[in-house]
């Protein structure tokens, strides 16, 4: 098991081992706020979710679908990259959200995915995928808050759009 490359003393500050590369020290960001989001008594600004959601999967080449598990107060849970694809779309399949929101125990969920074009703006596609999940999940009680899309620059969430 390989050791994280970076600590945390007793004060909250974080010291990283030796040299890292960019990617790296990105990861760590990521790491370091889905901890901060998970320690939350729970998930009330969009802005929170979004700049974690933006730092973990903008930088990709490839679009990547991932979900933010919560429980019934809306605690993280968990986030998982679920879905990878190409430059222009991935394959969701509401079957394994669904299968893994049950092992979760998830209460609710946000879903987020990125746009390497740059372009934050929701396709139709990302309506309709979205609208597929919420059904999905409704039949098992599990509540869809959010999906964000995100680049580099920009984020945009359905749900203040009301499209959620």
């Amino acid at each position: 098991m390989a050791k994280t490359p970076y600590v945390k003393n007793d004060q909250g500050l974080y010291r990283v081992r030796g040299y890292v590369s960019q990617d790296t020290l990105v990861q760590i960001a990521a790491d370091i706020l889905l901890e901060s989001l998970a320690g939350q008594e729970n998930l009330t600004k969009p802005e929170d979710a979004a700049r974690f959601l933006q730092l973990s999967l903008a930088k990709e080449k490839n679009e990547h679908f991932g979900v933010l598990f919560l429980n019934n107060k809306h605690q993280v849970i968990s986030f998982e990259r679920m879905f990878t694809g190409t430059i222009d779309g991935a394959a969701v399949y509401p079957r394994v959200v669904v299968q893994r929101a049950l092992e979760h125990n998830a209460a609710a969920v946000i879903f987020s995915h990125n746009h390497p074009s740059g372009c934050a703006e929701p396709s139709e596609a990302d309506r309709s995928i979205t609208r597929r999940l919420t059904d999905a999940l409704s039949l098992v009680d599990v509540r869809v808050l959010d999906h964000f899309v995100v680049s580099q620059t920009h984020w945009v969430s359905l749900a203040e759009r009301g499209w959620i």
